[in-house]
């Protein structure tokens, strides 16, 4: 396993994060599957075996069973490893039953803490955006509940760049706890965060946390052109992420299943060795029905892409080069720092555009 350290804080991270999403089924997650306890323990022991120190769940994972499952299924090992959990969405009827108000963030911490079986959350994430929560009263909230022993660093999920810069211009005004990493889709079918996310983290330091970093399992070798699996999410009726061009998604699939033939290994495992060799990830966050399936995804830490498979992959994936940023290409490359090359080092093929 590989440890890497989580943006600018001193927290060394897997990268391969275990994902809980699946453990409970209910309601809605029941279309991914509903994994239960000793299902779970068998899971997290195959992880933790596999060097894997950081186990990610929210308080909406099937309502909060995800995170009584993995705190039992942790037991005495939970002070071995990580755990990440979230707060904001929408978990009850009542008027503050979601957001990131200092009354719901603090109420969520405290019910998460009891499910999971421990006295501290590792890195707690701002599931979504809230904007009818001042910034300053959410940091304040993370604040007290620092100061309190009960989480020990914070991060966003599924911010877009204001949302962010906002946030960390705040915690900086106003000496309150600064956001270390953030948790976002990204994948090689998935690559909008190259625009503004990715840039913002390496400038800023932000350690990448990625979920769903198979697209739902789209880019694990299971599917293809008119091949969708019988006991797949998506069979099921799943329909995230969106897919906006199918046909691009099996080009990508296409040199996936080319590379991987070449070098003897999965396609899954092609897929997530291309997105931890990207500019400020931290940890790819995956889950999975079986051992053999963490194993494998595992394993994907030791697949080093040459120069030549990352730049086939980059050409059959690579997002449309929107403005400002093809202006910038134009007239700016000769001042760029290192968070622009995050997004144009993709177009250095490129002429003028």
């Amino acid at each position: 396993m590989e440890y890497r350290t989580l943006g600018r804080s001193g927290l060394k991270v897997s990268a391969i994060a275990m994902g809980t999403f699946s453990f409970g089924g209910v309601g809605g997650f029941s279309k991914v599957a509903s994994q239960g306890v000793n299902e779970a323990r068998r899971l997290v022991d195959t992880c933790i075996e596999g060097g894997v120190n950081l186990f990610d769940t929210a308080n909406m994972y099937s309502l909060g069973r995800s995170e009584e499952i993995l705190g039992e299924a942790l037991g005495e090992k939970r002070n071995r490893v990580l755990i990440s959990s979230k707060a904001r969405m929408r978990i009850g009827d009542g008027p503050n039953d979601e957001g990131v108000s200092r009354y719901h963030l603090i109420r969520e911490c405290e019910l998460s803490l009891k499910r999971l079986r421990t006295d501290h959350i590792d890195i707690y994430f701002m599931h979504e955006w809230d904007g009818l929560t001042p910034v300053d009263e959410m940091l304040s909230a993370l604040d007290t509940l620092m100061q309190q022993g009960k989480i020990r660093y914070i991060g966003c999920s599924n911010y877009s760049g204001w949302h962010i810069m906002k946030a960390l211009g705040a915690s900086e005004a106003k000496n309150l706890p600064r956001f270390v990493t953030q948790q976002i889709h990204y994948t090689l079918e998935a690559r909008e965060a190259e625009y503004e996310l990715l840039p913002i983290s390496v400038d800023q330091g932000l350690g990448v946390m990625v979920w769903s970093a198979l697209a739902a399992g789209l880019l694990s070798g299971a599917f293809g052109r008119n091949r969708t699996p019988a006991d797949s999410r998506q069979a099921a009726g799943w329909t995230e992420p969106p897919i906006r061009d199918e046909e691009r998604l099996w080009t990508i699939v296409d040199v996936l299943e080319e590379i991987a033939r070449d070098r003897g290994v999965s396609v899954a495992q092609v897929s997530l060795a291309w997105t931890l060799s990207r500019p400020a990830i931290s940890s790819l966050v995956v889950g999975g029905l079986s051992e053999q399936q963490f194993k494998e995804n595992i394993a994907a830490v030791d697949l080093k892409l040459g120069e030549e498979e990352l730049k086939r992959l980059n050409l059959a994936s690579r997002p449309a080069y929107i403005y400002p940023y093809w202006h910038q290409h134009n007239f700016a490359r000769d001042r760029f720092c290192q968070g622009d090359w995050a997004l144009h080092a993709s177009y250095e093929d490129v002429g003028m555009v």
